[in-house]
């Protein structure tokens, strides 16, 4: 619980502008993972350079973080929110589990940038995450996705 509560109280600045921070964190997701710009087929065709300034890649960055909110807030209490993603993720989007331990990295980055999240927060936020990946990886194998 205490990991949630430290991680929220660097929230604030993630929330004020989710399309911003949405944009930078898979900006630089696709930029030091290029392999995971292909995971999204509307993202396929727009040249690195072009990420910070599209439109579409800060709303699906938004959306990211706002789920990323709702966990949060839900402290560890996220089934509901975690099985339609997870089902999502899993059935529909292909998304292998690997690729949400890179997006964690990225947004412990980002968040230590643009919201100080000092050492321990960022270690609050890895906890959380881990939790969250681990909860999604049941939810994976309860579907037969061993992506």
């Amino acid at each position: 619980m205490a990991d949630f509560e430290l991680v929220l109280k660097h929230w604030g600045p993630v929330e004020a502008d989710y399309s911003t921070h949405g944009n930078l964190v898979l900006t630089r997701l696709f930029i030091e993972h290029p392999e995971t710009q292909k995971l999204f087929p509307k993202f396929v065709g727009i040249p690195q350079s072009d990420l910070a300034g599209n439109a579409a890649v800060s709303a699906h960055g938004a959306t990211v973080l706002k789920k990323l909110g709702e966990l949060l807030k839900a402290k560890g209490n996220h089934e509901s929110i975690l099985k339609p993603l997870a089902n999502s993720h899993a059935t529909k989007h292909k998304i292998a589990i690997n690729n949400f331990k890179l997006i964690t990295e990225v947004i412990v980055k980002v968040m230590e940038e643009k919201a100080g999240l000092d050492p321990a927060g960022q270690k609050a936020l890895r906890n959380v995450m881990a939790l969250v990946i681990a909860d999604l990886e049941a939810n994976y194998k309860e579907l037969g996705f061993t992506g």
